[in-house]
């Protein structure tokens, strides 16, 4: 299976590629997400190492019940050859209505056909409150005109 655009990466295809991986994050569908990935893709999340997709799956199931009305801004923060360094944050809830923005940096290493091999998050959480939010969009795609991570000052 190929998974457009595939390395090596020129900055155009690096953001598109970071674009096509934040949309497919924010529809929080787990089984979607992981299509994206090889099947025996490595990932180091905080302090969980998973190995596969039925791993990917399982963890972004549990990410996603927990993670109440998560929205997700990505961008490009360096590329070469058939690597992608992005940051990201995102915002979400819990079960009890308490408020996060968590930010964080991925390195991604992609196989020829476009699937992302290797994925290393480090993230850190912020406690906010309702009124300091700054993702309003409806849930899934981000509208193109939304603010980007340095217009909002993150």
């Amino acid at each position: 299976m190929t998974r457009p655009p595939v390395p090596p990466f020129t900055h155009q295809t690096a953001v598109e590629k970071v674009r096509l991986a934040e949309d497919a994050w924010n529809s929080r569908d787990p089984e979607k997400v992981s299509l994206g990935y090889t099947t025996d893709s490595r990932w180091r999340n905080r302090s969980e190492f998973l190995t596969g997709r039925d791993e990917i799956v399982a963890f972004l199931s549990r990410k996603w019940a927990r993670e109440l009305d998560y929205r997700l801004i990505k961008e490009l923060w360096a590329f070469d050859g058939n690597r992608i360094a992005v940051r990201f944050a995102y915002e979400c809830h819990d079960e009890a209505g308490n408020w996060f923005r968590s930010y964080g940096n991925e390195n991604w290493e992609f196989g020829e056909q476009g699937l992302m091999r290797v994925r290393l998050a480090s993230i850190n959480d912020l406690p906010i409150k309702e009124s300091e939010r700054a993702y309003h969009w409806p849930l899934g795609r981000r509208p193109d005109d939304h603010p980007g991570l340095g217009d909002l000052g993150f």
